[in-house]
């Protein structure tokens, strides 16, 4: 319950303190060139690629955690119970042990709020 209410507390206040963050619109391309240089060496995402060391994230905006098949996830990630909305995906994508304290991903995030809207739109254009 404390480390749910902790997550609510940190996407809560992100949406108060940046409201324009959640709702930037970001350039997907540049998004896809920073994934390509920072998130590529541990995550695919084709559809219908296998995972690597992190999920194929194919699909994932708008989608739940822990759900892609062919992947063990953390227990952390897991408990977190998390849905990667804008918002979502903006905090983890600063700082994910903030987020998942027990999850695998060993990014230490991205600090610009520039390259986050970036990779968040590039992420959403992943999708059928």
């Amino acid at each position: 319950m404390n480390r749910l209410f902790k997550i609510f507390s940190i996407v809560l206040l992100s949406s108060v303190i940046f409201p324009l963050a959640s709702h930037a619109e970001g350039d997907a391309a540049n998004g896809e060139a920073i994934f390509n240089k920072k998130c590529k060496v541990c995550h695919t995402f084709a559809k219908g690629d296998k995972a690597r060391i992190g999920p194929n994230l194919y699909g994932v905006h708008g989608g739940k955690a822990a759900q892609k098949e062919g992947y063990k996830y953390s227990k952390g990630i897991v408990a977190a119970d998390l849905t990667w909305d804008d918002a979502t995906l903006d905090v983890y994508l600063l700082k994910p042990r903030d987020v998942v304290k027990r999850g695998k991903m060993v990014f230490a995030g991205f600090k610009k709020q520039s390259d986050r809207d970036d990779v968040i739109a590039f992420l959403k254009t992943l999708k059928d």
